[in-house]
């Protein structure tokens, strides 16, 4: 799954908001963090476009599905606040996509303050995570439930090398515009 993803085509284009002047500061997370990634986690599965989880998905619940004990790998994204106190303004989850004989393939899915799209983040997030996936040996990442109509998702991903496999097709019920497609997508790493 991928999560609120900004969209590539503006930070190609060099936005104001751009990375090029701070950034992120991208590490593993630790249990505390969750109190920051709540909100985040929280208002995108709300919003409902991007996730299959339940809209109304409590906090607990929400920290079960997020913070997943190793083999997983939990980070964080971190911007400097107005007071120069780091913030986290996003996460990621990489994990097995299958246990066991389906181990050596990852899974990951992003989650990215709303409130920052367009800053690059989510692209940053992206490439610290496949060189995350990469130095733990994983051979490559699948991600088995990108909405279609998340465009920005696509792109991103398209850019950084994946390709939809296949689509499955009115697999997500979306708020707005009904039953989508969810796409299959792959890259080698």
């Amino acid at each position: 799954m991928t999560g609120s993803i900004p969209d590539p085509t503006t930070e190609a284009a060099g936005s104001p908001r751009g990375l090029a002047a701070v950034p992120p500061t991208m590490r593993p997370a630790a249990a505390a963090d969750w109190q920051a990634i709540w909100p985040i986690w929280h208002r995108i599965v709300a919003e409902g476009g991007t996730y299959s989880y339940p809209r109304d998905t409590d906090e607990r619940t929400a920290a079960g599905l997020w913070m997943l004990p190793s083999p997983a790998q939990v980070f964080v994204a971190e911007l400097p606040d107005e007071a120069g106190r780091q913030r986290i303004v996003g996460s990621a989850l990489l994990k097995p996509v299958q246990p066991g004989a389906g181990a050596h393939i990852a899974n990951a899915s992003f989650m990215i303050d709303p409130d920052q799209a367009g800053a690059g983040l989510g692209r940053a997030l992206a490439r610290h995570v496949l060189a995350e996936a990469r130095a733990a040996g994983y051979r490559a990442m699948q991600f088995n439930a990108v909405v279609e109509t998340n465009h920005a998702a696509v792109r991103l991903w398209t850019s950084l090398g994946f390709a939809i496999l296949t689509t499955v097709p009115e697999a997500f019920r979306h708020p707005e515009h009904g039953l989508v497609g969810l796409h299959v997508m792959h890259r080698r790493l």
